[in-house]
């Protein structure tokens, strides 16, 4: 079957245009995107489409981005088709977001799609993924561990972005391509002898460019592509319809499936913010993992500031929701916490809260902003009650310096905790304690010049407990506030 036939099928069957649709191409200047432009070219006026693309340098090939986007120009030029190309920073925005170049270069990519596409009122983004790039995903996430979502592969359609290729083989395209082509001599390169409706002319010669980062197998996708794939095509030659089969499938089992998650979700989440998400603990603990594994998911593709967590780390939130005690936490990569507290999930990207340093004069009560609690400090003339050491002490105010400075914890701390009768560091008591180690920055320690004499909430220091020459003595009270 003819190739624009075959397309023309893959459109009607994931209803990806409409009549008088404005589209975005993605143009690289590769055979898929090459050929994906012309056959656009080929069908607009069935659908009275407008068309205008975009070439996007990811400033990693200055040597070639300036012949690849000169080439995109003149395709275009050729076609008829209004052009664009914007520049993006791939390595500045891997290292302010600690991701790889090729996750940096795919979200820079999307944006400047999103960007252009408004720019030029497109109701479509057409991009030139294939079925070899399906088979090359599945193969991808199936060995770092997907789950059946992963597996399900690239949509054909998701929002404005649709990919009329995804049901095409890169031989077929090459092929395609190849008609209207002939040798140049020894440099064996391709010229054109012009497309079916591509006018003349002489700076238009080459039918596709070949990205260079392509042919090595030192990305994980070139290596998947140059040698995984064709060894596993000497046992099955029919390796990527097999494999697209297979995604066509996994993804309809998923659109069902998410309509579930979707459903449960709106019952879950207690509160949301850029860098934070609770979710009511009980459902969870009672759900289903196969539920419980997508729920989880979404959340974590819905929210940015989730993106480090990885399918390993979803089995071990699972364990935490399914086994874990009230308090339990994960730390896990690029800074995110989750923890599992009495009646909420919290998974959090936001920094660990470090409290300020307040001065602390007798009679007086301050609010600690970020620890949730209310330091109250009075002297006293009389010592019956001791308290109880944690929320309310009672001290020897005979031998501090005032005012007292309440602050966080320091390097190098240390004290001597009442009834111990030896000086302990400060981090070892925290461990001993069970303290998380990202809610110790917000523990009010109260000291006098140098000296702890507090760890509120905690333990008194031994240097200030009340004694019988104790003539003075100093009240501290901690409460909850609404800080």
């Amino acid at each position: 079957m003819e190739l624009s036939k075959r397309v023309r099928e893959t459109i009607k069957k994931y209803s990806m245009l409409s009549e008088h649709d404005s589209i975005l191409l993605g143009l690289s200047g590769g055979p898929d995107s090459v050929c994906l432009a012309l056959i656009l070219d080929e069908i607009k006026k069935d659908f009275n489409l407008s068309v205008n693309a975009v070439y996007v340098n990811h400033g990693l090939r200055p040597d070639e981005a300036e012949n690849e986007e000169k080439f995109c120009k003149d395709l275009c030029n050729n076609l008829g088709i209004g052009f664009t190309s914007k520049s993006v920073d791939v390595k500045k925005y891997a290292r302010d977001r600690k991701l790889n170049k090729q996750e940096a270069a795919r979200e820079l990519r999307y944006k400047v799609y999103e960007e252009i596409s408004n720019q030029v009122n497109a109701t479509k983004i057409a991009l030139g993924h294939t079925a070899n790039d399906q088979a090359e995903t599945f193969l991808m996430r199936l060995l770092r561990g997907s789950g059946q979502k992963g597996l399900s592969g690239i949509p054909p359609v998701r929002g404005r972005i649709i990919r009329p290729l995804i049901e095409i083989e890169r031989k077929d395209i090459e092929k395609f391509l190849a008609v209207n082509c002939l040798p140049a001599g020894e440099a064996g390169s391709l010229i054109t002898t012009r497309p079916k409706g591509l006018p003349k002319s002489d700076s238009f010669s080459l039918p596709f460019i070949i990205d260079s980062s392509n042919l090595k197998t030192d990305y994980f996708r070139n290596w998947v592509r140059q040698i995984i794939i064709p060894e596993l095509k000497k046992q099955n030659p029919a390796l990527i319809k097999t494999i697209c089969r297979t995604t066509d499938i996994l993804r309809e089992e998923n659109a069902y499936f998410e309509i579930v998650v979707t459903k449960t979700l709106m019952r879950l989440i207690s509160r949301k913010s850029n860098d934070t998400v609770e979710l009511f603990l009980i459902p969870l603990e009672t759900m289903e993992k196969p539920i419980l594994r997508r729920v989880l998911r979404r959340v974590i593709e819905e929210m940015e500031s989730l993106r480090g967590i990885s399918f390993v780390h979803l089995e071990d939130i699972i364990s935490l929701i399914k086994a874990g005690r009230a308090g339990d936490r994960l730390y896990l990569p690029k800074g995110i916490r989750v923890i599992k507290g009495y009646s909420l999930l919290i998974m959090t990207s936001a920094e660990p809260i470090r409290i300020a340093e307040y001065e602390l004069q007798p009679p007086c009560e301050v609010a600690i902003k970020g620890s949730g609690i209310v330091i109250k400090a009075s002297f006293e003339k009389r010592g019956e009650d001791l308290g109880d050491g944690k929320e309310s002490v009672l001290l020897d105010a005979g031998v501090m310096n005032f005012p007292l400075k309440v602050r966080p914890r320091a390097n190098g701390d240390f004290f001597f905790p009442l009834g111990l009768g030896k000086k302990k560091k400060l981090q070892d008591f925290f461990v001993d304690e069970k303290i998380p180690r990202d809610e110790r920055d917000k523990i009010p320690v109260i000291v006098s010049g140098n000296d702890i004499v507090w760890i509120s909430g905690y333990r008194a220091d031994e240097r200030f407990r009340v004694t019988d020459k104790t003539e003075k003595f100093l009240r501290l009270i901690i409460s909850k506030g609404k800080t």
